[in-house]
């Protein structure tokens, strides 16, 4: 039964896609607005963890700058970016220990995969895309390039929701580009391949609502599964943040994730976690800035992070980082973040421990 959903969902979207060139001819005429474009990324770090981590790796739960006492390579790739008014594509090439840690779960050279996707406006009159492809992450308000969020790392939220999706993307923005809107046909919770055994996909949607420059509403959410289907549970997340930047030099985010996982196939019962967050940020010229951060993660049950205590994840995280710019392409920062557990969730020299402290400084280049 699900086998067939699935088809027939897959069918659908083929035909909205078939349906739609045949009512546009692409080929009638030549694209002036064709350009190809490429770039790179590489971003360095150095983590110096004043509770000596075993094998050089930061907590579990942290799947970027997640080595530590030793200088790493966070994230570098090469990305190409072919664009004309009615087609779209990129892709991009990865290696860093971001990928090592998010894309575990693939095989061979999908390892190496940060985005490839090819994209078809199927209107003449409005701004309406299907895309296709393994794609970043329509959750959530940072991503994996630093140079682009507001911390050096990320948040716990951000940890443990998806980096990435592989699947097809509906789209529609409104002329006055104040809504977009999304639904995701999707191969599951952070996943190139779906996993073995299951034959049914994952769905997704996106709202974001820009009234104007300085505010930005946004609602993502998640259903789908990643187990197999003698196994399937059903997992609902939802992601709402909003952005706030009433003056050239402060601005605000505030995001809270909550999210509930069947405790076993057509249970009735679910295993819940949430994870609220602020940052606030202040430019103090062009070229410096400093970032506050306060967050909790709530995950009882492990749902999402298992540990082997009775009363699950419970972790409170704080930080401050500084910032520079060294001319157009380069970013330098330093940040200090902590964490704190109602129990003994962290390890120090072998000894388990509610607290963990850590420096980080990353440089990165845009190319």
């Amino acid at each position: 039964m699900e086998m067939n959903i699935h088809k027939h969902l897959l069918s659908c979207f083929t035909t909205v896609m078939i349906s739609a060139a045949s009512g546009y001819s692409y080929a009638q005429e030549n694209d002036s607005s064709a350009s190809l474009s490429f770039s790179g990324y590489v971003e360095v770090y150095y983590n110096d963890n004043l509770y000596r981590q075993p094998n050089h790796t930061q907590p579990a739960f942290m799947y970027a700058y997640n080595k530590t006492h030793e200088l790493a390579l966070n994230l570098g790739y090469i990305k190409a970016s072919f664009q004309t008014g009615r087609v779209r594509a990129n892709i991009a090439l990865a290696a860093g220990s971001y990928m090592n840690a998010n894309y575990a779960a693939e095989p061979g050279v999908l390892k190496n995969i940060y985005e490839a996707d090819a994209g078809v406006k199927i209107s003449g009159k409005s701004n309406l895309w299907i895309d296709a492809g393994v794609m970043p992450s329509h959750i959530g308000f940072e991503s994996a390039a630093g140079k682009d969020c507001w911390t050096l790392t990320r948040s716990i939220a951000a940890e443990s929701s998806p980096y990435f999706e592989t699947g097809t993307r509906l789209s529609y923005t409104s002329r006055n580009n104040k809504w977009y809107l999304a639904v995701l046909l999707l191969n599951g919770w952070q996943r190139i391949e779906m996993t073995a055994g299951n034959n049914m996909p994952s769905f997704g949607h996106q709202v974001t609502f820009k009234p104007n420059d300085r505010l930005t509403l946004n609602s993502s959410s998640f259903i789908g599964s990643d187990k197999p289907d003698s196994a399937h549970q059903w997992r609902f997340f939802h992601d709402l943040y909003m952005q706030y930047q009433p003056g050239k030099a402060f601005g605000f985010i505030a995001g809270l994730d909550i999210g509930a996982a069947q405790k076993m196939k057509e249970s009735r019962s679910y295993n819940c976690w949430y994870a609220p967050v602020i940052i606030g940020k202040y430019a103090m010229s062009d070229r410096s800035s400093v970032a506050i951060r306060a967050e909790y993660y709530r995950d009882k049950n492990g749902a999402v992070i298992a540990t082997a205590l009775p009363d699950g994840f419970g972790v409170f995280g704080y930080s401050v980082n500084y910032d520079l710019k060294i001319g157009a392409h380069a970013l330098w920062r330093i940040e200090a973040r902590g964490f704190s557990g109602k129990d003994n969730l962290f390890i120090n020299d072998g000894i388990p421990v509610k607290n963990d402290l850590f420096f980080t400084t990353s440089l990165a280049v845009s190319l």
